[in-house]
Parts: C-alpha cells; structure tokens; sequence
C-alpha cells in the first residue's frame, strides 16, 4: 500500500502539508487543546525586549535568565538540526475555589500547582508525540521543551498563534484563558507554518495592573519580577520575604493568581480533561501549621511530583510564617 508520501514525491510542500496536518490531528489525539507549528528561526525583536526587560533589573533572583540570552531566543542553539517548532497548549482550569478571606490558618496556593507537576504531564505528552513521530518518519529526531529548556515560551506561543500577551504577561488563549501549560517540541523535519497570530484583544483593560496589591506590573505587558508575590513565594530564595511583598502577600502561600483571577477572558474557561491537574488534598489551601511541621523527609513524600517543590522546604516555611506574622499585625472585628 502506497504511504501518504509517495503520491508527493515531486511536491515538497505537499508533504509538509501532509505531515504538519498529521501531526497536530495526534497532538490533539493525546490532550493537547491547541497547536501551532512555526519555523525554527532566531526570535529577534522578542529578545531585543528580553535584553531591555534584564537591564531593568525586572528578573529578581532569577539570574538564570542573563545566562546567554542568544540561546534563550534561538531553538538552533538547543537543538542545532531544529527546522520546526511544534507549539501545543493544553488546559489546567479546574472549577475549585480557594476559601475566602485569610484568617492566617491557611495560605493559598497558585491553581498552576493544584495538581501533578506540569513539567511531568505535558513534557510526557510531548515525548510521546515525539516517538510517534519518528514511527511515521524514521528519518525524524526532536527536542522536548518544557518551562525549564532555555527557550521563550510565550514568546513561541504568540508567534504560533495560540493566543497574545496579556498585559500581566501571561498568554491568553480565547478558549481556554490564561490557564494554559505551553510546551515545544523542536523537530529536524520541513513542516508547513502557521502565519496567522492571535491580535491582542486586552484592548482598554487594566483590571489586572489594578489589582496586583504589590504594583508588580509597572506598565502594560512589564512584570517587575522583585515586586512580584509569585517571585517572591516560590522563585526568592532569600531568608525573609521583602517587607514591600510581605505586607500585601493577601493569604498566597505559593504563587498567586490575582491578575488572572481578574481577568475577564477567564471568566468561563472551561474545565481541564486532564484529570491529573485535579487539586491534590491541602494544595488549594495549605495549613500552615501543617507546612512548618515537615521535615525534609515528609517534605519529600508530601510533595513528590508536585510542583510545588520548586520553593523548597525553607522556601514553604518562610512564606508559612509571613503569612502567620501577617495575620498577627491584621485588626479582627469584634
């Protein structure tokens, strides 16, 4: 029996055509909610605007991303045979509320940290479209991308067409909102491109900017990483949180979701079919007490594929007893 290929032989963007169109019909297959394919070129104006975001000093603790920007913004420099870049996106919405208020009992956790660690579900799905892919084209080799590659991931995303920076940074999707996971996969393979991007439809809105309680989005679309509580509660490694971040930390004891809780495109996202995302038992809100009782050990087991170990155990404590002490300064009404 003939193969897809063989009738395309004299036609190259035919093939490209056939493949790109087969592989986002699997990407879809195994859970991904949108995907986009792009060329593996240098991103220059984004990583003109990361250099100018670094000079600023917006990126905190997070020195990793001075690292050698070139690589940051070239998939070439990760993967050297990257011709595509294979965008996906998938949903973690899951219609779980945090308890409202905070009497200092309990810290809320970001919804993103919910469930299993993301890393793990989506750089799996990745893999495996990886795989199928090189059953279909043995000629086929690839590179997973997953948050923690030095590549510009909602830099990717914008250009795939999956959704447009909104200007508290994160990407919005008109499906799904801002409550998405985006991963690459960087193939050696032609494919056909995506050349339609989303438009940004934040248009007059700054619910976000107005709500943050820190001011950490210093303008439209700018985050100004050492104002920020999510920095500040999983990123800062420093032994206190900064008092500026401390006394308007608003009960988050990993994360915080404010500017996108405010958001009106995700004000009727529908819920994730990954049922992995599903919150674990205490990781929408955490106790307290219960956090500055682990010991490395239990530490260990409660939070083992979770991404909430990125803040390490001092880390959970620290922001434990920031949040303790911030309730001991708060009045209660009699």
């Amino acid at each position: 029996m003939a193969s897809h290929e063989q009738f395309s032989q004299d036609s190259p963007g035919s093939v490209a055509a056939q493949r790109s169109a087969r592989i986002r019909e699997h990407a879809l297959e195994i859970g991904f909610q949108n995907v986009g394919i792009v060329r593996a070129e240098p991103l220059i104006d984004e990583a003109a605007r990361l250099r100018e975001w670094l000079e600023r000093g917006y990126q905190g603790e997070m020195t990793w991303m001075e690292r050698d920007p070139a690589q940051r913004s070239d998939p070439r420099r990760i993967f050297p045979e990257a011709r595509s870049v294979v965008v996906v996106a998938t949903s973690y919405y899951t219609p779980h509320e945090h308890a409202s208020g905070y009497a200092g009992s309990t810290g809320k956790v970001s919804r993103y940290a919910w469930g299993d660690d993301y890393h793990d579900i989506v750089g799996g799905k990745l893999r495996e479209l990886l795989a199928w892919i090189k059953q279909q084209w043995p000629e086929a080799e690839g590179k997973v991308c997953v948050d923690i590659q030095p590549t510009m991931d909602k830099a990717w995303a914008v250009r795939a067409g999956l959704g447009w920076l909104g200007k508290h940074t994160n990407i919005i999707n008109e499906d799904c909102g801002s409550w998405i996971f985006i991963g690459e996969l960087l193939l050696n393979l032609e494919l056909e491109y995506d050349e339609l991007q989303v438009a940004d439809q934040c248009g007059s809105c700054t619910l976000c900017i107005d709500a943050c309680p820190t001011g950490a989005i210093v303008e439209p679309y700018v985050v100004d990483s050492n104002l920020c509580i999510s920095h500040a509660t999983i990123e800062s490694r420093a032994p206190e949180i900064s008092a500026e971040v401390a006394d308007n930390l608003e009960g988050w004891l990993y994360g915080c979701d404010i500017c996108q809780d405010v958001c009106p495109w995700n004000q009727m996202t529908p819920e994730t079919s990954e049922s992995r995302f599903a919150p674990r038992k205490g990781n929408v809100n955490a106790s307290l007490a219960e956090i500055l009782q682990l010991n490395p050990d239990s530490y260990a087991q409660h939070f083992r594929g979770s991404a909430m170990k990125r803040a390490k155990l001092s880390g959970l404590q620290r922001n434990a007893r920031a949040l303790l002490q911030g309730a001991q300064r708060v009045p209660t009404s009699n």
